[in-house]
């Protein structure tokens, strides 16, 4: 348990990672138990860090093979997406949110839009 002036997340996409996982589960699409049997799996893994400092890394891979294994999303969207925000981090400004309308590849890039 984190102390208390320790945040639980140390950065948004984790907490929105997490926000996903029990919406999609809250809204049916795989029970928390399926969600915590498979994230146990990879957390017990023989390439997980033993300090568990990748625990959300495994939090995002198992929400992803969920998806993928729900026909939820297909691995090319999440993959072209991911590009897409990895593209748009790269060029925001530093101390600007990042906007998917900043990825350079995208329509009408540079708008002041936030997709999320």
């Amino acid at each position: 348990m984190n102390p208390p002036d320790t945040p639980t997340f140390d950065a948004p996409w984790q907490a929105q990672a997490f926000a996903l996982a029990v919406a999609l589960s809250d809204a049916g699409h795989f029970t928390w138990t399926e969600w915590s049997e498979a994230l146990g799996a990879r957390l017990n893994g023989p390439n997980a860090a033993r300090d568990g400092s990748d625990y959300y890394d495994h939090w995002l891979e198992n929400l992803v093979a969920l998806l993928n294994a729900k026909g939820l999303a297909l691995p090319e969207a999440i993959d072209t997406t991911a590009q897409a925000w990895q593209r748009a981090a790269t060029a925001t400004p530093h101390g600007k949110p990042i906007a998917l309308s900043n990825d350079p590849k995208a329509q009408g890039a540079g708008s002041d839009n936030y997709h999320n």
